[in-house]
């Protein structure tokens, strides 16, 4: 049975910003063939987590996807990442200070205690009103790609806004379809193969993983 793949990808949203490169990837795996599950892309989506939110939900009603992949742009990030979990209420103090800890981290270079920081934030007992984890086994899911890594911090901004309300979308109507996000870099010529690849090997586990559920 042909598995259905549902990709997204955003707009752009500051003035120096000629594209967004989770669209220039979307645009190059659309003009590929190799793929045995049908793929539908909903391109472009608003910078804005409600509205796009609203969006991809009613999409999903629609087409009942067999998997789920929301991309979104990282500029300052050198290869793809797929996210491990979304938070929302990220005002309160604890995430907050969470995020401002992370930010030293990077700051200073501090691996260690980051990577801490990050395990810390997932073995934690935050209601699932704050913090919700992807279902899907990331370690199994990137098995075999090139460089693309798990990522612990979804940004803080629209894309994770998107990436929260999917997953408690899917949880609330008890839904095993399996849903990441993956965050991608600016694309270049030099990286633009290694990156296509990647997604490619993503998109295929995903449609496997919804086969075997």
């Amino acid at each position: 049975m042909n598995r259905k793949i549902l990709l997204t990808s955003f707009q752009t949203w500051l003035p120096h910003q000629n594209s967004n490169s989770s669209d220039d990837l979307l645009e190059k795996i659309a003009q590929l063939t190799s793929f045995s599950a049908s793929l539908t892309f909903l391109r472009q989506l608003p910078v804005n987590v409600s509205q796009a939110s609203s969006q991809v939900i009613a999409t999903i009603e629609e087409l009942q996807p067999d998997g789920i992949i929301c991309c979104g742009m990282a500029e300052r990030r050198p290869k793809l990442t797929v996210e491990s979990c979304a938070t929302c209420g990220y005002t309160s103090y604890g995430i907050r200070l969470y995020s401002y800890c992370q930010s030293v981290c990077r700051n200073f270079r501090l691996k260690g205690l980051q990577a801490f920081l990050q395990n810390l934030l997932l073995t934690s007992n935050l209601p699932d009103s704050i913090l919700i984890k992807t279902s899907v086994d990331l370690e199994e899911l990137l098995g075999g790609t090139l460089g693309t890594e798990i990522s612990h911090d979804a940004g803080k901004f629209v894309c994770e806004g998107l990436y929260y309300t999917v997953l408690k979308y899917l949880r609330q109507r008890h839904s095993n379809i399996p849903c990441i996000f993956v965050h991608v870099p600016v694309l270049t010529p030099d990286n633009s193969p290694d990156l296509v690849a990647d997604f490619q090997v993503i998109i295929d586990k995903i449609a496997d993983f919804a086969m075997s559920d």
